[in-house]
């Protein structure tokens, strides 16, 4: 993974203590709030519904058990002794004091880790692909694009201050797992016809109020010329994009107000005009950066069939986490383990200082020191030896981590809703507890398949709740909450926005009014067929008029 250079320490180093200056002037009161906003917010702090929140950026997911071990300090010494991983491969922590958050950014300066623009009207986490580097289906690996661009956007002088947020996705594989389309600037690695690698650009994805899947711009472009191109997308939507009202302010709706068409022009424009040899990638440059994410050195070696298959057959449960909670990988003799941060009763997404000292101490006897965070709010351990897994999955089972459901309908993805977040409508965590309680047959869940739930406790989507194949959007009526539900979204390579069900549940139905939406997929579905498959060829009709028969 890739280390800091002089650089990077010195400038992460400053940052600390200019913050620290900063949350002293504010608490001393020589700083307004609307003056410290701003300062806060670059530094990835928010004022939540109980006490600040702070993100803290995993930069494309990518974590050592050294900061690891360093996130659970901090969970166990500044926070209630947890951590919440987002679906941006951040993690936040709920319950820091103002007065210790300089405290905390100097801790994790130490590992070579920053919070520094994981909020704020910027370019936020670079995010990309959790199994970049061993997906036998990736072209290339993205990792070192996703460093050059972090380095690249981090405190850049043109883009520090947008008309809003702005978030890039890049995956070097065929098949779409990091939500690419859904993002202000998606890249997808490619080939054109005589074989030279490049990317396929997409702009205006994303979700919130207004959802969008993004519109490809340019259908290669050479390597070269990333920081140039992407720059001249950013100017324009930096000179042309709405300060007069946030909720439109997104580069999406630039793009569908002036077209793609004119977007396109604006960005060619610009492009020629602006574009300089000295933004040009290298491949000496790129060469350097690909040597910090070379493969490890693995074994040559495999277990043994029959041992693997006596493993199966003695013990059922490590057989079904195999089934479920495993991935291929590229490497022979390998396998990706997934810990899915969704065990019955356990908010999504939230792992313990214990969980995670103990995932650290784990990567470092089976990983090669490496943990890898999901968009879905899951972990994993990239580079298993096969003749490993058994003993891992009894440590995981001790610790909670194996829980055998992952992509299953209680994968859920869950934002922090209305327990913690200032601007949520209605609960989150609480809904997800329901859905758990009500599905808690694990041979049902496997009988069911495939199925994506993404939740948001208010239009802002942080829950992705508009990509699930099931979302659910909490809403407030009159002071009581309500659950809109939608259907037939997608954040994988036919990315789709969900469709509306109907009229809002109440609260205590959500989950029974899921089960009535299960029974007409299961009535419904053909040999082979997941939830999203059976919906896109029925259609909404037989969804809405079971749910709403009664009605």
């Amino acid at each position: 993974m890739y280390r800091y250079d002089e650089y990077d320490r010195r400038l992460v180093d400053e940052r600390v203590q200019q913050f620290r200056a900063q949350v002293q002037r504010f608490l001393a009161g020589e700083l307004s709030e609307a003056e410290f906003r701003p300062l806060r917010l670059m530094n990835g702090l928010y004022l939540q519904r109980h006490a600040p929140m702070l993100r803290v950026a995993i930069p494309y997911g990518l974590l050592s058990a050294v900061q690891l071990r360093m996130l659970a300090t901090i969970a166990r010494r500044f926070d209630k002794g947890y951590g919440h991983f987002s679906t941006r491969q951040n993690i936040q922590y709920n319950w820091p004091r103002l007065e210790e958050v300089p405290d905390i950014l100097e801790q994790l300066a130490k590992v070579e880790m920053h919070a520094i623009q994981t909020s704020g009207n910027c370019v936020r986490n670079i995010t990309a692909d959790h199994l970049a580097g061993v997906a036998a289906d990736e072209l290339e690996d993205p990792r070192p694009y996703c460093e050059l661009l972090r380095q690249w956007s981090t405190l850049h002088p043109e883009f520090s201050y947008l008309p809003r947020k702005f978030k890039i996705a890049v995956t070097g594989a065929s098949r779409d797992r990091a939500a690419v389309q859904v993002h202000d600037i998606g890249l997808y690695l490619v080939r054109n016809a005589v074989g030279e690698l490049g990317f396929r650009v997409l702009v205006g994805g994303g979700q919130g109020r207004t959802p969008y899947i993004g519109l490809f711009i340019r259908e290669f472009l050479e390597r070269r010329h990333l920081f140039s191109y992407l720059e001249s997308i950013l100017r324009v939507y930096n000179r042309l994009g709405r300060r007069d009202n946030k909720y439109k302010a997104r580069v999406k709706i630039l793009v569908n107000a002036v077209g793609l068409e004119r977007f396109t022009e604006l960005v060619e424009e610009d492009w020629q005009y602006t574009r300089r040899p000295e933004l040009e990638l290298p491949e000496s440059g790129l060469e350097y950066m690909r040597g910090f994410f070379a493969a490890p050195d693995y074994r040559t070696d495999d277990v043994d069939a029959t041992t693997l298959a006596q493993w199966r057959r003695e013990t059922p449960d490590f057989a079904r986490w195999m089934d479920r909670n495993l991935a291929a990988h590229k490497a022979p003799g390998y396998q990706v383990v997934y810990m899915p941060l969704k065990a019955p009763g356990e908010p999504p997404g939230d792992a313990t200082a214990e969980q995670m000292d103990a995932i650290a101490d784990m990567a470092e006897r089976y990983s090669f020191a490496e943990i890898r965070v999901t968009h879905d709010q899951n972990l994993l351990l990239a580079h298993v030896h096969r003749s490993q897994l058994y003993e891992l999955w009894e440590q995981l089972r001790e610790q909670g981590l194996a829980t055998p459901n992952l992509g299953l309908l209680t994968d859920m993805i869950c934002c922090p809703g209305l327990d913690f977040c200032s601007l949520a409508n209605a609960g989150s965590i609480p809904i997800a507890k329901q859905i758990n309680e009500h599905f808690d047959d694990l041979d049902y869940l496997h009988d069911i398949g495939e199925l994506s739930i993404k939740m948001s406790g208010c239009v802002n989507a942080c829950g992705h709740h508009h990509i699930g194949h099931i979302g659910i959007l909490g809403v407030d009526k009159r002071g009581k909450e309500f659950y809109q539900l939608t259907l037939g979204g997608d954040a994988g390579n036919n990315a789709a926005i969900g469709a509306r069900l109907g009229p809002a549940v109440p609260k205590d139905v959500v989950a029974l009014t899921i089960d009535q939406l299960l029974q007409v997929y299961l009535e419904q579905r053909e040999s082979g067929e997941r939830f999203i498959d059976t919906y896109r060829r029925i259609g909404m009709a037989p969804f809405k008029e079971r749910v709403y028969a009664d009605h």
